[in-house]
């Protein structure tokens, strides 16, 4: 295994005791209140494998908890993350789940509030690195250790020109890019990896692109 620098070793900086269980719990955790964009109400959290068998003795379970709150890995807050959001009326539903995975520290999530709701599927690959493999249904690769964009749209001719030429007008390199759909001329995602945060009046600009239907946005 290739690596480059010693943080993919010994791991974050974090409040632990697992890099993989808890700080990387917190990075799948975070990356769900991101890309559901304001915190939830409620969260069904599955968890299988390793995580399943281990989530509460290696803080699986708060480092989740504290993600959704918004917390960094190395907040000290981190191992009150279940009481505090008991205190904001969060309800937080841990379920063990059987079923077999491709990789052992699998998370599934499913949060929302009185309006909507959002689903994803993470991973904790090892040393607080995480991947995002599925949002609402849709297959993604989404590393989490970069700035990123997700652009929900119409399966329609134009649509990836329209959003690649606004980023290309603010000089915003795209360093991965992919798109899915579920069907020809249905939904269709994409997700596109940057090498700086994309501000707000981008997005906005963005949003009236041809063809989309809902953006959200991964700050590094």
């Amino acid at each position: 295994m290739k690596y480059n620098s010693v943080f993919d070793i010994i791991g974050p900086v974090m409040v632990g005791p697992s890099s993989s269980h808890t700080a990387g719990a917190a990075r799948i955790g975070l990356a769900a209140r991101n890309l559901f964009g304001k915190q939830p109400k409620w969260a069904k959290i599955y968890l299988y494998g390793s995580f399943a068998k281990t989530y509460q003795g290696h803080g699986t379970d708060f480092a989740l908890a504290g993600g959704l709150l918004g917390f960094e890995t190395d907040d000290i807050r981190m191992r009150d993350a279940l009481n505090i959001a008991k205190d904001e009326g969060i309800k937080i539903e841990f379920i063990e789940d059987s079923a077999k995975t491709d990789h052992p520290n699998t998370v599934r999530m499913v949060i929302g509030d009185e309006e909507e709701q959002l689903e994803i599927v993470g991973i904790s690959i090892g040393g607080g690195k995480v991947e995002i493999t599925e949002l609402n249904g849709f297959e993604l690769r989404l590393s989490g250790n970069h700035p990123a964009v997700l652009i929900m749209h119409n399966d329609r001719f134009g649509a990836i020109a329209s959003v690649t030429k606004i980023l290309a007008k603010h000089e915003i390199n795209i360093g991965h890019m992919e798109v899915n759909r579920k069907d020809v001329g249905k939904e269709a995602l994409m997700v596109i990896e940057v090498d700086q945060n994309v501000e707000d009046e981008i997005l906005l600009e963005l949003e009236k692109a041809d063809h989309i239907i809902q953006i959200a946005k991964i700050v590094s």
